[in-house]
């Protein structure tokens, strides 16, 4: 009997597995991060609606100066003074423009809303600095989409707006795309919404002269992975490099595997370095066939293959490819940052 007691004991006893004690301390972990993510989140939106409160009252005294310039700069001067004597830091007079330009370029945006309810609580004060900088409406819309949902940082924000990531995703789309971009941002619904042309990689370092090797240029991406992945965009996971596969006592090798969680499919990436050749979509199209038949699930979708070169001609890619075809892309890579002026140019006579 003693025995049976002393049994019931050492499992009364007995501490919590080691799985179920770590599974405690990230629920509490996550608990935090939550409060955290939320806390952040009020404060990102109580600092926009207040600096846009500073603007408009800034513009509407203003406006009740007999000469205009002369008093408002007078108002920001003393404004500027007594918030600094009073609260410290951040209320310099390029501060106080900065607001007041905010409220000009935003305020337009604001019929029929409420300003608590017209900024994204995801988007920074310092991430609006930037936007309230791009003049193009749609353009500056679009970045305000990808920023909330993507969670970008200041530099990630910087980068993509840098290598003019909407003139490139608009340049692949039609009219009607476009105006998509700015309402709702880069949805990833089919294979063309993944697309942009061109690829920008100058995180690579590489000159723009084709004077070094495709190996080169792989391991290249490989060591910039992530910024690779915010490059191509929303949804993609590292796979694989030079993936291996036999057919008919053949081996063939695809240059990069992702896969993409969004559309739940594999995107095999060939890289070359000169002009796209009608034998590269041809190898393309096995490695996808091999894909489709003997590596994919049976509810995944279908395989994307995407060739990237430094030139392509459209005439060959659209005469090579079926029509109505959404599996394989061929698309320019450039190693620097494109000119912003050229492809809104480029954009400018496609949409005539």
């Amino acid at each position: 009997m003693g025995d049976v007691n002393n049994k019931e004991n050492q499992t009364l006893a007995s501490p919590v597995s080691e799985r179920d004690e770590f599974e405690f301390f990230q629920s509490v972990h996550e608990l935090i991060q939550q409060a955290r993510r939320s806390i952040e989140r009020n404060i990102n939106t109580a600092m926009t609606v207040t600096y846009y409160e500073i603007g408009r009252r800034i513009i509407e005294k203003e406006q009740q100066g007999e000469k205009r310039a002369q008093y408002g700069k007078h108002i920001l001067q003393g404004l500027s003074e007594y918030l600094t004597a009073n609260l410290g830091k951040g209320f310099s007079v390029e501060n106080l423009k900065l607001m007041r330009r905010f409220y000009v370029v935003y305020s337009e945006m604001a019929i029929g809303q409420s300003a608590i309810t017209q900024f994204n609580p995801n988007i920074s004060w310092t991430h609006y600095i930037q936007l309230m900088r791009i003049p193009n409406e749609d353009e500056r819309r679009f970045y305000e989409w990808e920023i909330a949902e993507n969670g970008w940082s200041i530099k990630e924000f910087q980068r993509q707006f840098d290598t003019s990531l909407y003139e490139r995703l608009a340049l692949s789309r039609d009219k009607e795309k476009i105006r998509e971009l700015s309402e709702k941002g880069q949805l990833i619904e089919s294979p063309q919404d993944l697309f942009k042309d061109p690829y920008v990689l100058e995180f690579t370092g590489l000159p723009e002269k084709a004077s070094y090797t495709e190996t080169e240029l792989e391991q290249k991406l490989i060591d910039h992975l992530q910024q690779f992945l915010l490059e191509l965009g929303k949804g993609f996971a590292f796979m694989d490099r030079q993936a291996r596969f036999t057919f008919e006592e053949e081996s063939f090798f695809v240059d990069l595997v992702f896969y993409n969680r969004l559309l739940r499919c594999f995107v095999l990436i060939d890289l070359k370095i000169g002009r796209l050749k009608h034998m590269d979509i041809g190898q393309m199209q096995t490695y996808v066939n091999y894909y489709d038949r003997k590596v994919k699930l049976s509810d995944e979708n279908p395989t994307i293959g995407i060739v990237l070169c430094k030139d392509k001609k459209n005439a060959m890619v659209e005469m090579m490819l079926p029509e109505e075809q959404n599996q394989i892309f061929a698309a320019r890579y450039q190693t620097v940052l494109p000119s912003k002026e050229q492809l809104k140019e480029a954009l400018a006579i496609e949409g005539e």
